[in-house]
């Protein structure tokens, strides 16, 4: 980080993203254990994390644009092909985290149970290649 607003929001994000990763990852394990309370409190945290990621995202674009990969080759493959798997699925991870949420409020645990399967890994993809996709944009050689 270099100190300069809004420069620095992208590390933030990647910052962000992996905190979410590691609570979601955490909450899977203790609910997998039994460990309600501090299943909610991961879960709970993931959300928050995620939320504030997504504001600052937002600002970030909103004040800066976009900024273009430089890689030449086949790293530039790579490179959009986990960009656009990751801009779809993000896309996703409100209304799915937001439902799953809702019915975990409503001890809705069966139909929690059923969608979570669906949100965590989405969620969790999203996650861990927001990472990625910033160390791919602004600290492979050529960017």
């Amino acid at each position: 980080m270099t100190g300069n607003f809004p420069d620095d929001l992208p590390a933030l994000n990647a910052v962000l993203n992996g905190i979410s990763a590691l609570f979601l990852t955490a909450g899977y394990l203790f609910i997998r254990r039994g460990r309600i309370r501090a299943h909610k409190f991961c879960m709970g945290s993931a959300f928050l994390v995620s939320t504030l990621f997504l504001v600052s995202y937002l600002v970030y674009h909103y004040l800066t644009g976009s900024t273009p990969f430089q890689g030449r080759g086949w790293i530039r493959s790579v490179y959009f092909s986990i960009l656009v798997s990751h801009i779809l699925l993000a896309a996703a991870v409100p209304p799915l985290s937001l439902i799953t949420i809702h019915r975990a409020l409503r001890r809705r645990f069966d139909s929690h149970r059923r969608i979570a399967r669906w949100t965590l890994p989405i969620w969790l993809y999203v996650s861990v290649t927001g990472v990625v996709v910033y160390g791919m944009l602004y600290h492979f050689p050529g960017n």
